[in-house]
């Protein structure tokens, strides 16, 4: 097996913040990410996307160290499992960069097999149901609704907002009145500190009748009994994002949320993130998918995961302005399989990019 990787940069079609972050034109207009290679003797090729992110102390440069450990003749196409179980043994561990190499596995092995990933894996994909949310970074009330009344405009019918600033409240007032009737989902990013500060902005965003759940209102590290006590009072279901890595959370989410969003590079890649959204089911918690700034590499791996879950927030890709690659799509804010060439794998296909390292793959 050869292993190839090679960083870019996905441009931001507006200035990105979060909580956290510098708003009000502040935020990040570049994220760069890794995208790898896997290709046997036989010439089977599999392709994958790390998007390492300084929300969990990884960026590129922590992925190419992980790449550079992996002993590329451990892999295997033929043998997933021993593949998988090598992968988690490279330390110290990046989650993004495993990612990268679980989806390359997964795309060569279900190439192979003549069958997409989502098949490969033993589930279906269907066609017309999945809507996923688009995302709002801060930014000035006008800037705000600027976004939502262009994204409304462009069809999608659910937004996702981030949150965790002072301006917040006048924030989502612009916002609703620029997309009135539109459902929008609230994203604090760990941003209110105490239980009861959380209940407070909380309770009001109830009261404007138009949000849909909380995400990650508190950071990981409080307590249980802090969780519980907000889970126990909170009008909105509360949506654990830090809070949920892996599998190995969902007990301590079953207590402190009412749903869990996975993403792939928090996981490890679509192995581990099938096992973490079947767990936090089997535990009865509402599930969601959710990504970073990715291109559509990533965006569609996750994608073929689509039919486990409640909930969608696949727009990393929607977010900016040189994706490299074509994978699902999203019409009106559906996500779909429906039209695009390639039926194999994880169904993407490259489609230029300067001095790659890949082949582009060959719709079949």
């Amino acid at each position: 097996m050869r292993l190839t990787h090679q960083s870019f940069d996905l441009r931001l079609r507006d200035p990105w913040a979060i909580s956290g972050t510098s708003a009000s034109g502040g935020g990040k207009r570049i994220h760069p990410v890794v995208f790898v290679q896997l290709e046997d003797a036989q010439g089977r090729r599999g392709i994958g996307e790390a998007s390492p992110s300084s929300q969990y102390q990884e960026d590129v440069h922590s992925v190419s160290r992980y790449l550079a450990r992996v002993d590329a003749s451990r892999l295997s196409f033929d043998a997933l499992a021993d593949s998988s179980a090598y992968l988690d043994s490279i330390q110290p561990f990046s989650p993004p960069a495993r990612c990268a190499l679980d989806l390359a596995l997964l795309d060569g092995a279900a190439r192979s097999a003549g069958v997409p990933v989502y098949e490969f894996l033993g589930l279906g994909f269907s066609e017309g149901r999945h809507v996923t949310s688009f995302s709002l970074g801060i930014d000035t009330p006008e800037v705000m609704a600027r976004k939502a009344a262009a994204a409304v405009a462009a069809g999608m019918g659910l937004l996702k907002v981030k949150v965790g600033v002072p301006g917040d409240r006048e924030n989502l007032s612009a916002l609703m009145t620029a997309a009135p009737g539109v459902p929008i989902r609230v994203d604090a990013n760990a941003a209110w500190s105490d239980r009861e500060m959380a209940l407070r902005h909380i309770e009001w965003l109830a009261s404007t009748g138009r949000v849909e759940f909380v995400e990650q209102p508190m950071p990981p590290s409080l307590p249980d009994a802090d969780w519980i006590w907000l889970k126990e009072r909170s009008p909105l279901p509360l949506i654990g994002d830090e809070l949920y890595q892996t599998a190995d959370d969902a007990p301590r989410c079953a207590r402190c949320v009412h749903g869990v969003n996975v993403k792939l590079v928090k996981t490890g890649g679509l192995t581990p993130a099938l096992r973490a959204l079947r767990t936090a089911r089997e535990l009865g918690l509402k599930t969601m998918l959710g990504c970073m700034i990715e291109s559509s590499l990533l965006i569609t791996a996750a994608a073929h995961l689509a039919d486990l879950t409640d909930y969608l927030d696949l727009d990393g890709n929607l977010l900016i302005s040189n994706d490299p690659f074509i994978g699902v799509q999203c019409v009106g804010g559906r996500l779909g399989f429906d039209g695009v060439p390639d039926r194999y794998g994880l169904r993407v296909t490259h489609c230029g990019l300067d001095g790659s390292v890949f082949q582009a793959n060959v719709p079949t």
